[in-house]
């Protein structure tokens, strides 16, 4: 069922944007399935959960932390993650960035932007993004490489399109102030429900989980 899920879902994006699957509470054997279907790009939202299924799928795939990030988890993150996609504080950059040192790799990073200005959701506003873009790209060991917003979880597709708008004119922006430390190369937006929006209003990277693994259990 993944490889077909996989296999469909390929088939309808469009060329330079990629699938992350989102692989909250699956296992290493279903992330492994997924990966020798194609996915090349494996999301978690938790640290403890990437670091007890890693073991089994290493280096198979790229590793993209897609949930909030706490500082005391920060130091594992770095040793697992290729990229986290949830920055949202100077504070957060700063411990990636020492712990990225100590470990002597640079963290690629996206800015998360909270452009529903949901007070339950995290992510800078989308006024806040810039002066978080040039905080961050002055860090030796981070690499700001684009936004990501989250939309809303459930409900009609469409309800998503207006946050997916906002978030790609505040990357535009961005992109044409060539800030310099900072490339608005990424722009990872929706998910299983509204996927196809994101990708119409721009996005360059989509997290899916449902639709790549199935319903949870």
């Amino acid at each position: 069922m993944i490889k077909d899920n996989v296999a469909a879902i390929l088939r309808q994006l469009p060329p330079g944007v990629e699938l992350v699957a989102a692989a909250k509470t699956r296992t290493a054997a279903e992330i492994l399935e997924a990966v020798e279907a194609g996915v090349k790009i494996i999301g978690e939202n938790y640290v403890q959960e990437a670091a007890g299924v890693f073991p089994a799928v290493g280096r198979r795939a790229r590793w993209h932390f897609i949930g909030h990030l706490q500082t005391n988890k920060v130091k594992r993150a770095v040793e697992i993650f290729d990229l986290v996609e949830t920055v949202d504080s100077v504070a957060l950059g700063l411990e990636i960035d020492r712990r990225s040192a100590a470990a002597g790799k640079t963290m690629d990073v996206l800015v998360e932007v909270n452009s529903g200005r949901e007070p339950q959701k995290a992510g800078v506003l989308p006024e806040e993004a810039e002066p978080l873009v040039r905080a961050l790209a002055g860090l030796p060991n981070l690499r700001v490489l684009g936004l990501m917003t989250m939309g809303p979880f459930e409900g009609d597709p469409e309800d998503s399109r207006p946050y997916f708008k906002e978030t790609k004119k505040v990357w535009d922006e961005l992109k044409a102030l060539a800030i310099p430390g900072a490339e608005m190369r990424r722009l990872s937006m929706g998910m299983t429900n509204s996927w196809r929006v994101a990708v119409e209003e721009g996005a360059t990277m989509v997290r899916i989980g449902t639709a790549v693994f199935g319903p949870r259990t």
